[in-house]
């Protein structure tokens, strides 16, 4: 089985010093003209590049393994089992309370794994 592979956190520059508390962990490209990082000093820490990305058969999967299927209504659940596909269910943001709980439960009584159901 293969698994995907390790990369380390690409957050900005200096981001825990203590006069950078404000700044919320997430990548941005460094464009500044006297950037370490921009130039790639290894002590600033790593910056994503291709050779991070995981292979084809990889992408957007779980970490149990399964894929991702984005429904908004029954019909496609049923469609997708139909297919004799196996997946974890994330429900649409635009789909009502009233409706999730709809979804979540058919979707338990196939014994299928739901990301973000009703709770």
């Amino acid at each position: 089985m293969e698994y995907k592979k390790p990369h380390p956190k690409f957050n900005v520059p200096n981001f825990g010093a203590k006069s950078r508390s404000r700044v919320k962990a997430r990548w941005r490209k460094q464009r500044g003209i006297d950037s370490k990082k921009r130039i790639k000093k290894s002590f600033m820490g790593a910056e994503p590049t291709i050779g991070y990305r995981n292979p084809e058969s990889l992408r957007g999967v779980r970490e149990n393994g399964m894929r991702i299927l984005l429904v908004h209504n029954t019909k496609q659940i049923e469609a997708a089992l139909a297919e004799g596909k196996t997946f974890d269910v994330t429900i649409g943001k635009s789909v009502s309370a009233r409706k999730r709980v709809a979804i979540t439960g058919f979707a338990k009584s196939k014994g299928l794994d739901v990301t973000n159901g009703a709770y």
